[in-house]
Parts: structure tokens; sequence; C-alpha cells
């Protein structure tokens, strides 16, 4: 294997830098006007949005078309077709862009790639009917600049998502890729990245927030024969895509930062612990150590120093349990995943019995550009105690659902109302649950919360590794602190006594709650049972698993009442306490709910009032969706 030195680095960094610099400053210039091959553009470039979730909507057939237009009008070498990783504007998506005017086109079908190619590329003309939208004015906007979403967002793990090609190591270089490697080895010392690390105050991204220097310090301090350096790619809370779109769209900088973190603490050994449900991370994490050991930047001696360093991918199986750093190293060894007590933590004895530094792949994401633009930089940015920027994948009756990264210190207001659009369908907001399955529901009095670990613990919730969603009136809390334990419970390893008898008599309380079975005993049961499960479980997991349904009892402790007293569920969301009827002055007696009621509960006579027998009815909602004469009334 040839060994590359950091002149070599830098020759392949300033010739790869041409194309990387038409899209650098298209993201800071202010162009208003289309710009195509008629109007004298002597290249363009198409950056078409290549990760899961517009791939799932054909964005790949959407670069094979315009690719074919292009070949096809003879301008292929003036126009360069690139798929990226995630633009972040999930909701839009499948996303096209034009460089260097800026322009972004949403919602792209592949029938549109012709009409792309003739009127902007060929014609200098924007196609009108592809782009965004404003929802305040109505007016197109054409350039992501002067959309909302992306206004207030500051991007520093998401640095490079949207703007390379993953699958292009020199695209990765262009953008100083390696280079935070390159100087480390050959200008600095392990104790001096470390220090820097420590002055930056970056903090996990995975959920606990621990000081990630401090961790690599410590990791550093035990010695032994063979060190590992593990990337936590096992990303498991539902509606969470952080991790996954970083390894699509940017996975060498994961690479180069388990690098980094190998020559502070002494490990030649990196692990990658990512689930099996992400084919395109693996695949693209797999094409990026490809590349980096054929170019020498994993190997043996790499930049001429007597720095050594390799990576493997472990498969994960989903269990969210392995998020837990204990338990995802025995998953690896081969082991039932689950935690074990610490100490010992992983830094003194880890994987194999081995000290071993675990980090998620937000963290990582973040370390290149600190040793790159410094300590100062990185530190200047967000609040007090959480620097930085965090990635939230937000979701729910959002408007726009998006991965979005945010300064620490961003309120929750400016998240879902400037970033996200607002709630859905004009309702009103209800509560955003942050942190996941471990995480709590904030409600209208906690908009004005600033996103950062304390402030997030303190209003009852947590951050989490960063999924956010947002509820309205629609949701019925109950279920909603339901469906969590529901899906702790599934998810329990079962190793400690509370998680594993604790959680399920909470689920069986909150199911006797909304099938209007619950008592006010019940509701006193929750809070105590849900307090001693936090602090006796095992694990992280179990620790945080009551957190949905205490914070719902603290924030909607009404809501509860009702189902308990008066059996109604204001959101109409539990089936058990619905009562479904139909008004005789506005039933024209046509049928329709009669022929689709899967438990013929509904009896009556053509042009007559019909009525519903309530112990037949099984509350499945098809009478309502039926009616066209809104004669359904529900209870």
């Amino acid at each position: 294997m040839k060994t590359l030195y950091i002149e070599d680095l830098e020759k392949i960094r300033k010739s790869a830098q041409a194309a990387l610099l038409l899209r650098e400053q298209s993201d800071s210039d202010n162009s208003d006007e289309s710009c195509g091959l008629a109007c004298g553009t002597p290249h363009l470039q198409l950056l078409c949005c290549g990760g899961t979730g517009c791939k799932a909507s054909n964005s790949h057939k959407i670069v094979e078309n315009l690719q074919k237009v292009i070949e096809d009008n003879g301008i292929a070498d003036k126009v360069e077709v690139v798929t990226t990783g995630c633009f972040g504007f999930c909701e839009k998506g499948p996303i096209v862009k034009v460089i260097p005017d800026n322009t972004f086109y949403t919602q792209v079908t592949p029938e549109d790639a012709e009409e792309i190619v003739k009127s902007h590329i060929i014609g200098g003309k924007r196609v009108e009917r592809l782009l965004y939208v404003d929802p305040k004015t109505d007016k197109h906007v054409s350039d992501s600049k002067h959309m909302d979403f992306y206004r207030k967002q500051l991007r520093i793990a998401l640095r490079n998502c949207g703007l390379i090609d993953p699958e292009n190591i020199e695209d990765y270089i262009a953008r100083d890729g390696y280079m935070a490697l390159a100087n480390a080895l050959t200008k600095q010392t392990p104790e001096e990245v470390i220090d820097i690390m420590k002055k930056s105050g970056l903090r996990g991204r995975g959920g606990a927030g621990f000081p990630t220097g401090m961790k690599w310090g410590f990791a550093r301090t035990y010695q032994a024969e063979k060190k590992y350096v593990v990337c936590n790619a096992d990303e498991g809370d539902p509606g969470a895509f952080m991790d996954r779109s970083i390894m699509e769209g940017d996975p060498h900088s994961v690479i180069e930062a388990m690098m980094i973190c190998g020559y502070c603490i002494g490990s030649n050994n990196g692990l990658i612990y990512i689930r099996a449900e992400y084919p395109l991370a693996v695949h693209r994490l797999r094409v990026a150590i490809k590349q980096a050991r054929e170019l020498g930047l994993l190997g043996s001696n790499i930049f001429g120093t007597d720095f050594s360093f390799d990576i493997e991918i472990r498969y994960g199986a989903g269990a969210f349990v392995c998020g837990e750093e204990t338990a995802l190293i025995h998953s690896m060894e081969g082991k039932r995943g689950e935690p074990t007590l610490k100490p010992p933590f992983p830094a003194e004895s880890g994987y194999m019995g081995y000290p071993t530094n675990v980090n998620n792949v937000e963290t990582l994401a973040n370390v290149p550009i600190i040793l790159t633009k410094g300590a100062d930089w990185f530190s200047s940015i967000g609040t007090e105690k959480s620097k930085g920027t965090k990635v939230f994948a937000l979701a729910g009756k959002i408007n726009n659902v998006g991965l979005i990264e945010v300064p620490m210190g961003t309120t929750l207001r400016e998240i879902i109302y400037d970033i996200g659009g607002g709630v859905k369908n004009g309702k009103k907001f209800k509560a955003v649950q942050t942190g996941g399955p471990s995480g709590g529901l904030l409600t209208e009095k906690h908009l004005d919360t600033p996103i950062d670990y304390e402030s997030l613990t303190a209003a009852g919730s947590m951050m989490g590794s960063g999924g956010m969603i947002v509820m309205d009136e629609d949701d019925c809390m109950v279920s909603v602190a339901k469906f969590y334990l529901e899906f702790t419970c599934e998810e329990s390893c079962g190793k400690c006594t509370p998680c594993r008898i604790g959680n399920k008599r909470l689920l069986e309380i909150l199911t006797r709650i909304t099938e209007g079975n619950g008592t006010m005993e019940d509701l006193e049961t929750l809070k105590s049972l849900g307090e001693t499960i936090k602090d006796t479980a095992l694990c992280g997991l179990g620790q945080t698993s009551p957190n949905p349904v205490l914070s719902s009892l603290n924030n909607f402790y009404d809501e509860y009442v009702e189902h308990v007293k008066k059996h109604i569920c204001r959101a109409g969301q539990c089936k058990a306490l619905l009562t479904y009827t139909i008004s005789p002055e506005k039933c024209k007696g046509c049928g329709a709910c009669k022929k689709n009621c899967p438990s013929d509960a509904i009896m009556g006579d053509v042009r007559k009032p019909h009525v519903i027998n309530p112990y037949k009815c099984i509350r499945c909602g098809m009478c309502k969706s039926r009616c066209k004469f809104d004669a359904i009334q529900v209870f």
C-alpha cells in the first residue's frame, strides 16, 4: 500500500477544489437570476439528493434521466450531474439544485428532468412550477438561502451533506477533508489534540452529553496492548434519522474523526457498529473505507508517520438497547446485547476487555472541523454549557418535516414555527416530544425554552440523540405515553427487574386507562412506579423510560382524569372511549355506512334514518369515512 504524504493530500485538495468552488460560491452569493448555457455560463452542476428519503421517491431515476437528456443534447462536457447526501428539507424532496445560480427545485419527478435541462440549463429560464412556494407570501422562492427552513440553521455536522458526492473522496478532500488528521499526526501531540477537544466544549451528541475531550482523555490514560475506537451508529429512536443522513452524505468525516480519536487514545483499530436496516449508509461507508485505503489514508504509516489505523464495520440487528455503549460492545462481541454496571467504564475495559472509546456519529462529525477552525470558533457558538450546534430530525404534525441543525440555545418556538413552518393544517400546537422514547412531552409553556442539555432536562425532557416529534390537538397524550411504553417494553433487554417488570406494569395501567377501566389510584401508581424505575433501572434505557409517562402526567393531568372519571378522550384517539351515533336529522338512509360496516353494527331501512348498535360497534370509523352527509357523530 502506498504512503500518502501531507504534500500529496494538498495537491489532491487543490486540484479537486475547482468543482467544489462553484457550489461553495453559490451558497454565499445572492443570485436572483437563473443562469444557463444560453446566458454564457461555462459550466453547470446539477446536485440531486441521494439520501434514503429521496431515493425512495425515485431520485436515482431523476439522475439517470438528467444524464440521458444532457447526453442527448450534446452538453455532457458542460453540465455535470452530482448525487449528494440529504439537503435536509425532506418535506419537499426529491430536491435538485442548480449550480452556480443556486436554484432549488422541490418535489422533482423523473419526468421533470427533460424540462429542467431544456428550459433552465439550455434556455436559461427557471422552471417556475418546481420552485418552493413560501406559504406566508404565496410567492416562488428560487434560492434556499431565502427560505425560512434554512434561514436560522447553522450546518456544522451537516456541513457537507447536500454539497459533496459522498462516494467521491476527492470531493471530501476539496472541503479540507483529512487535513485535520494530517495536521494532528504531523504537527500536534495527542495531548494537544485532546486539549483542543476539551476547550471546544463538544459534548456527546448521543444523548448523555458527556464532554468528548474528557472521554478521550480517560481512554488515553489506560495502558493496554490494544485499544479500540467505536463509532455508535445504532440509531434507534422512532422518527430519528440524523446519524443515518450524516453517514449517507458525509461518511469520510466519521472515518477521519475515528482516526483522530485513535491517534489521541493510542488505538489502531476502529469499529463502526451500524444497524443492518441502513443499507445505503452501509454502502457509502464501505465505499469510503475502500477509497481511503486505496489512497493510503487507512492502513500503515499514515502520512509517513508511525501511526497506523484501519476500520471494520459491524452490524446490529436493530435493538434499541444496543445504543447504550456497554450493550453495543457486548453485541459486537457476539454476546447478548444487554448493558452492564459501570464501572468499569469502556475506557478501562471495553471491547474484548480492552480500553475502548465510544462516540456516536454526530459527535464524530464535529471533530475534523473543530480541529480545522479551532476550539475558540466552536465554543463561540451555543450557550455557556452547551457549545456548538445540534442536529434534529423534525417530524410529526409539522409543515416542514426534515433534518435541521441549529445553534444550541435556539428556542423550541423558533424551531417549530420559524424553521418548521408551524403545525400542519392550521391545527393548534399541543406538545413536542424531544429525546425520543427517553425524552418527555413539552407544551406551549415550554416553547421559549432554549435547546441545550440543562434546559431540556429542567423542563422534564432531554436532548437525546435528536428526535423531535410535534403533536397537535388531535393527539391524545395518554395514548402517546402508551405508544412510547410499548416501544420501550418491546426493546428492553430484560436484564434488570425495574425495566423488565416495572415498565410492563406501567403499560398495563396505561392500557386500562385508554380502555376506560382506569382509576384515580392508577394515576398515583403511574407516578410513584415511574419515579422508582428512574432511580433503580440498570442503564439509560430503563432510567429514562418513564419520562413520557411522567411528563405527560405533569403537563396533561386533566386528560388522564377525563379518561378515568368521564371516560372521555378529547382527541378521539382511544377507541374504547368513543361512541358512534347517527344523527336522524342528517341521515338520508342511503345505506353507505351499513354496507361498509365490518361488524354489521348498523341497522335501518332504505331512505330512513339508520342506527348503530353500540354493543356491536368496533369503533373503526369506517362509517364516518363513508358518510357523505356528515351524519355520523363521535362522542
